[in-house]
């Protein structure tokens, strides 16, 4: 009994001293008035929403695919067939060739016909099928480029007189702007569902490889994909093109791409019918909260590895550089560099200011093609018989790998190959080699590149089944 009174009054000399302690609210002020429309009037969006919808298309498409037979998918998007899809293997195993529909949306930019989509609804498609909204009347479409690695395309109906989209700069949006998603969703005709903005820059999405999301609460549906994102005024401010969602339905968090992105893209597939970038040679990260004490700038773009004889490695950048500015634009992370970089012609020349050592040093560097490294994924890595690739959008919907994925996919292994007889197999995932994390094929060359003159055995870390397992190369 004594114990217990004893616990009971320490513990009620504990709860005296933290009742002892007082805090100071702050309080929203107290005067103010609530507006209401008066009996006569009705608050509307209709006139920005009528001359919005001018703008905005339905898109049939059609492909042949082959199969196993398949269960009919209830989201007839192509983008949620991809990732909602409920497949079932024929016992048989026969594959069949099978006509397949889907719908998407698309936004008109120019009065004689070009129309932004998302590549994802049209690529690989037989036959595009462009509607208007508030019309019957079809028009063929042709597919003028695509942009995976954007997942924005471009393609052309024969008409003139249409209803072009006005721009907004996406730049200057806010969170807590008033949006309004315009599109197709699950086929019902032309819908508007209104919302907010509530993020911006969004990135490491894991969708597509080049990403600077507009993240809004505005229902986007499987349907909605490719249509207009529009401000109060009507002005296209995005892209509608994915949503999170665990069902396939809308959970109030939607992705658009920018319009500024949108017009920059667009303008290069119009004038190229193709997407050429530029690339540094460099895997980057970004500054964690411990590796801000190392340097001076508490901004950029961290190099993480540099790759062999790459436009980065020939102007002298080296791991643990932290790329600050490019061309006199201040790089806020990995992914403003990244998306920059991108930005730049092949052969483009741009200045870089980068912090080493605790000072700024300044370098030109004349860029490389950003497609040509995908070209060099087999032998150069000095494994006879393996195929690699970077972790491309494309791919990672190909082989079903969750977004957050970090690595480089064995995409090939040659019969009785040194790689084959190793053990590689294809579909596992190169995640480290030593003691190195490796994010990309230049990553991996140039670490075993590294160890071979060190004398060093390779050791080739992979993921393969979800299992994680290691081959020592001999």
């Amino acid at each position: 009994m004594k114990k217990i009174m004893l616990s009971a009054v320490l513990a009620g000399s504990l709860i005296s001293s933290v009742a002892a302690a007082s805090i100071s609210f702050k309080d929203a002020a107290g005067d103010y008035t609530r507006k209401n429309p008066d009996q006569s009037t009705i608050l509307s969006y209709s006139n920005v929403v009528l001359s919005a919808k001018k703008s905005v298309v339905n898109i049939s498409t059609t492909r042949t695919i082959t199969s196993d037979f398949s269960v009919m998918n209830p989201f007839n998007d192509p983008f949620f067939e991809e990732f909602f899809g409920f497949k079932f293997k024929n016992p048989h195993g026969e594959q069949q060739k099978q006509k397949s529909s889907a719908l998407g949306s698309g936004v008109i930019i120019s009065n004689d016909g070009y129309i932004v989509t998302n590549n994802h609804v049209v690529e690989g498609s037989d036959e595009i099928v462009v509607s208007m909204l508030d019309s019957q009347k079809e028009y063929k479409a042709k597919i003028v480029g695509l942009d995976p690695k954007t997942d924005l395309a471009i393609i052309k109906i024969e008409a003139n007189g249409l209803e072009a989209i006005s721009f907004g700069d996406s730049s200057k949006l806010l969170e807590g702007d008033v949006v309004f998603a315009i599109g197709n969703p699950f086929g019902v005709g032309g819908s508007v569902s209104s919302g907010i903005i509530s993020g911006l820059n969004k990135d490491n999405i894991g969708l597509n490889q080049y990403e600077d999301f507009i993240q809004t609460d505005a229902s986007i549906n499987p349907g909605n994909s490719g249509g207009a994102l529009v401000d109060s005024r009507g002005a296209l401010v995005g892209i509608n093109s994915a949503i999170l969602s665990r069902s396939g339905g809308n959970n109030g968090i939607g992705f658009a791409i920018p319009s500024n992105m949108v017009k920059e893209i667009a303008s290069k597939l119009i004038k190229d019918g193709k997407i050429t970038r530029g690339y540094i040679g460099v895997s980057i990260g970004n500054l964690t909260a411990d590796i801000k004490e190392a340097y001076t700038n508490q901004k950029g773009a961290l190099i993480m590895g540099v790759g062999e004889d790459s436009p980065a490695a020939k102007a002298g950048l080296k791991r643990g550089d932290l790329i600050t500015k490019v061309d006199g634009k201040e790089i806020e992370n990995a992914n403003a560099l990244k998306n920059l970089i991108g930005s730049f012609e092949p052969n483009s020349e741009v200045a870089v200011e980068y912090e080493r050592g605790g000072k700024i040093n300044k370098v030109k560097i004349r860029l490389a093609n950003m497609d040509a490294p995908s070209e060099q994924s087999t032998n150069s890595s000095s494994i006879n018989g393996l195929e690699i690739s970077n972790l491309s959008n494309e791919i990672m919907r190909k082989y079903k790998l969750p977004a957050n994925t970090k690595g480089v996919l064995v995409t090939d292994v040659k019969e009785n190959s040194s790689a084959s007889k190793l053990g590689f197999a294809k579909g596992d995932l190169i995640v480290q080699i030593n003691e190195r994390s490796v994010e990309n094929i230049d990553a991996v060359k140039d670490e075993i590149a590294k160890s071979k003159k060190q004398n060093r055995k390779v050791i080739v870390w992979l993921v393969r089944g979800g299992m994680t397992m290691a081959i020592v190369l001999k």
